[in-house]
């Protein structure tokens, strides 16, 4: 394990908590966290973690920190201010494991390195029934030291751990994973809708294409966990979320000159369900809407 005295950990949403946790666990290492929901933070004591007071509480005290934030919009409100780039020293390490824009995750990163800190991204994959487990896949976007720095404290929380490049690299890997994702769901959705027209049971649709060569993790968990008995939970990964997503993919592909006819469609869809009133649903909920 990395030589770590303290780890900060600021995000203890759905995935970080759970994430957090197992660093609490397994590390090794203090653990400082933040959250602005008091209920979390909690928990966590009540297990170990020590609790700090702010966004600067942490970085001051923490020899690395994780973020594990919502959106580029969260990510950013704690980067400046009195957050990150202010307190940050020479030497600190900072990994954000959620999916974020790659062109915001570049300027972080040289904004760090004007201060002798550096930037890791390592957006996370799988549930969050994998997040307690400690079973995650991670897509990392760091130097070769860097990802060797942080590898073990990864896999307090990680099986499957991937250096996809230099910084950058894990969140556009992320980000078409995303895309791949919502657009198979919508196949699953569109499917099912026919299926039930057309006088065959979607349970008995989803485990007959488990079988052959339309299986997927989207089919298994997606679409027989979700679309079939119609459970599309909120505190789930919601139908704004995948949109925001998305929306890095369609911007990723603008940046590299490739129109991407199938992410703008699912875009179009995924906005629908939200006009619907279902935008803090889970996204499998796109097959409500099909008409």
């Amino acid at each position: 394990m990395a030589p770590y005295r303290t780890i900060g950990f600021i995000g203890l949403g759905v995935m970080g908590e759970p994430i957090c946790r197992n660093l609490v666990k397994k590390s090794g290492a203090r653990v400082a966290a933040f959250d602005l929901a008091p209920e979390p933070l909690a928990r966590l004591r009540a297990e170990g973690a020590d609790i700090a007071g702010s966004v600067a509480d942490v970085v001051t005290q923490s020899d690395l920190v994780f973020l594990c934030l919502p959106s580029a919009k969260h990510l950013r409100t704690v980067f400046e201010g009195d957050g990150i780039l202010r307190n940050v020293r020479p030497g600190q390490i900072v990994v954000d494991l959620g999916t974020s824009s790659v062109n915001q995750t570049r300027d972080f990163a040289q904004q760090l390195q004007a201060k002798g800190a550096s930037w890791a991204d390592a957006p996370i994959a799988r549930t969050r029934q994998a997040a307690q487990d400690g079973t995650l896949s991670v897509m990392i976007g760091a130097a070769p030291e860097l990802y060797a720095a942080i590898e073990p404290l990864i896999r307090c929380f990680a099986t499957d751990v991937t250096r996809c490049g230099d910084v950058g690299a894990g969140q556009v890997t992320k980000i078409l994973n995303n895309m791949v994702l919502f657009e198979t769901v919508n196949a699953l959705a569109e499917a099912v809708a026919v299926a039930k027209r057309s006088g065959v049971d979607p349970a008995l649709l989803f485990d007959t294409l488990s079988k052959g060569s339309a299986d997927s993790f989207a089919l298994r968990n997606h679409g027989i966990k979700a679309i079939v008995p119609g459970n599309f939970p909120e505190r789930a990964f919601s139908t704004e979320y995948a949109l925001k997503d998305l929306s890095y993919a369609l911007e990723l592909a603008d940046d590299a000159g490739v129109k991407i006819r199938g992410a703008e469609l699912i875009g179009e869809i995924l906005q629908e369900a939200i006009d619907a009133g279902d935008g803090a649903a889970y996204f499998p909920v796109i097959a409500r809407h099909i008409r």
